[in-house]
């Protein structure tokens, strides 16, 4: 019998959308549950990337691209994470777009309602990236993502790390691809926009279990009202 793969998460995008960006799990503490993932930093202060067991905050300030490699005492109020288990994979010898690509990633799946985590490790003839700028608490996240830096890289070699998340799961995470980029010299990344890929390769991960972690020692969390209706809406404004 194969291995039990758990996508760890710590509280949700939902939570994200409604304001709540206090950083309240250490990544030490989040790199304990898996070495690939995505998320973001305390006060949503650019995007996470979780490679090879290790942590990087991807940042752009005074118009720069920047990534940082995280301390353990870092927090982050959003983030997934898991072991990542090579499900399927594939090469890619020609280029395609990312639109392209997510189909043929799609035509993997054995079915529409289990997460999957996706690493694709490559080189890139165009990178298209955002970072979500430092926020203070409560600022309508819809309303910041409109207004975010965006960065553009060409001949890039790097990897895509993400989370396919089944619609059925949708404000728990981003249904659909949620995917960060990180370069291989670590100097450039952040949340994926758009890209072509020249070469590369594909690895599709198992996840058989949601183990979904919140932030019972946040009161702000646990007092709040939350317009679901209105969280969706921002969710596909934002993502």
């Amino acid at each position: 019998m194969s291995e039990t793969v758990k996508l760890f998460q710590y509280s949700t995008l939902s939570s994200l959308m409604a304001g709540l960006y206090k950083g309240s799990l250490t990544i030490g503490e989040l790199l304990t549950h898996g070495h690939l993932g995505i998320g973001t930093v305390h006060m949503i202060d650019g995007e996470l990337i979780v490679l090879d067991g290790k942590a990087y905050q991807a940042i752009g300030t005074d118009g720069k691209a920047e990534i940082i490699q995280l301390s353990d005492d870092v927090t982050v109020p959003y983030a997934a994470v898991l072991p990542h288990h090579i499900q399927k994979q594939f090469d890619i010898n020609a280029e395609i777009d990312n639109k392209d690509l997510e189909e043929m990633i799609l035509k993997n799946f054995e079915g529409q309602n289990l997460f999957k985590s996706l690493k694709i490790k490559g080189t890139f003839s165009r990178m298209h990236v955002r970072m979500i700028p430092k926020s203070p608490q409560h600022k309508r996240f819809a309303d910041i993502a409109s207004n975010q830096p965006e960065f553009t890289r060409e001949n890039v070699s790097g990897t895509l790390v993400g989370i396919w998340t089944p619609e059925l799961f949708h404000g728990v995470g981003v249904k659909g691809f949620h995917v960060h980029f990180i370069s291989d010299d670590l100097t450039f990344g952040g949340h994926v926009m758009d890209y072509s890929l020249t070469q590369g390769k594909v690895e599709i991960g198992k996840v058989d279990q949601l183990d979904q972690c919140f932030p019972t020692q946040d009161q702000e969390f646990l007092e709040a009202n939350f317009d679901l209706q209105k969280l969706r809406e921002d969710i596909d404004l934002s993502e």
